[in-house]
């Protein structure tokens, strides 16, 4: 029979009314909350992080390939570069490349009886895979294209579409802005579609059609376009990726990531890892500070046991394991409700999202849970080292307590 653990016991699931028992309850509790909030701290920033970094990815893809000079700044109309194979066949020589397609953009004026709204026209070719972007997809549908000539339709973001006071099917001149030129060039298009990304920069600015239109408009022919983007399957393989794909470029061509190109959205995001740290920290020193001051004043009430044992012949090692026993005891039911809970509230938020948030603040309307379970473990480790050198103090004191000043205290 385990001694220790037997005394342990009892006083861990003590039922009579005492400050002890209170004491105990009440670190109990502050260990749930502080892995809790660690929990859920992790989750819901891995949650921000993750969705916005797809929302930039959806739209822009993980690799961009432009002429050379056409990567300087984030939104503007590219260069024109010939349709390469080279390119195309990224694909087939890697396989962490999902998709490579065509893509150019060009400015221009969307005016209505009412008012007028300058958009940046994506014009992307037939075939491309909207599935990236159909989560962002609010009303109607994507633009059709033609095998000939090219489509008279467009996509409007909701906050463009909203200010021009237009819907689904309704039909909007649209004048392009001509390099050099005074003059501009209308153009009629249907609104096929309204997305809505939750990304500012990208909702007041960014309009999807056809990249015909965009070819007959610059004067190119059939086989240029603006740039390619490259769709990866895991997007941690992004710089290695784009490494290695240089030497099968075609001169005069460059690979950069989105995360070079929008700096300051990834930067942004990069800082949310300081704010998690800090939300740690103070967790990990309070559930070290609860944990500290219950077991000493768990030593302190029972000083009077801790001498009869001593005076009954118990080795200090037997004393000390009691502490042990009863810190575990506290340590391991805080951990295992507290990863009950943050995680049940991540579960349900996922599935019923009852926290909202700005979306014109956080670019999203909803808070995300994002479990990362390498994550839970090490919040459930790092507390479990922790308690564990926080439970060597009270044995410390126990060593020194002797017998006879003991039963005379109490």
């Amino acid at each position: 029979m385990n001694i220790a653990a037997f005394i342990a016991r009892r006083i861990a699931f003590n039922q009579q009314r005492s400050f002890s028992r209170f004491v105990i309850r009440l670190s109990i509790g502050a260990t749930i909350i502080s892995v809790a909030v660690m929990i859920l701290t992790l989750a819901f920033a891995s949650g921000f992080q993750k969705t916005i970094s797809q929302k930039v990815f959806s739209f822009w893809g993980h690799i961009r390939v432009q002429s050379f000079d056409a990567v300087r700044v984030s939104i503007a109309e590219e260069v024109p570069i010939p349709m390469s194979d080279s390119v195309l066949n990224l694909k087939k020589t890697n396989p962490a490349i999902k998709t490579v397609q065509a893509f150019a953009t060009k400015n221009a004026i969307l005016k209505t009886s009412e008012t007028i709204e300058a958009v940046l026209l994506k014009g992307v070719e037939k075939g491309y895979d909207f599935n990236n972007l159909q989560s962002f997809l609010v009303e109607g549908r994507w633009v059709n294209f033609t095998d000939s000539g090219y489509s008279n339709e467009i996509n409007l973001s909701a906050y463009t579409a909203s200010q021009l006071k237009l819907k689904v099917n309704d039909q909007v001149i649209i004048y392009f802005i001509q390099p050099g030129s005074p003059s501009f060039r209308p153009r009629k298009l249907t609104v096929a579609g309204i997305f809505k990304t939750g990304i500012e920069d990208y909702d007041k600015h960014i309009a999807i059609g056809d990249l015909k239109l965009i070819q007959r408009l610059n004067n190119w022919d059939s086989t240029q376009v603006g740039g390619y983007e490259i769709f990866l399957h895991d997007f941690n393989q992004m710089d290695k990726v784009s490494e290695d794909i240089v030497p099968k470029l075609p001169i005069g061509l460059q690979g950069t990531t989105i995360m070079d190109i929008y700096p300051n959205i990834f930067d942004w995001l990069g800082l949310q890892n300081k704010t998690i740290v800090i939300v740690l920290i103070i967790m990990i020193v309070i559930a070290t500070l609860n944990l500290i001051t219950c077991l000493l004043i768990l030593v302190l009430e029972r000083t009077r046991m801790v001498g009869v044992l001593k005076a009954l012949g118990a080795r200090n090692n037997i004393v000390q394991r009691i502490f042990l026993y009863h810190g575990a005891v506290i340590t391991f039911t805080g951990l295992l409700l507290g990863n009950v809970i943050g995680l049940l509230i991540c579960w349900l938020q996922q599935r019923y999202g009852f926290i909202p948030l700005p979306e014109d603040a956080y670019w999203m309307s909803k808070a995300v849970a994002d479990v990362v379970w390498w994550q839970v473990v090490l919040v459930d480790i790092g507390t479990f080292l922790i308690c564990f050198l926080v439970l060597l103090i009270p044995t410390i004191i126990v060593r020194k307590i002797q017998p006879v000043k003991a039963i005379r205290f109490s």
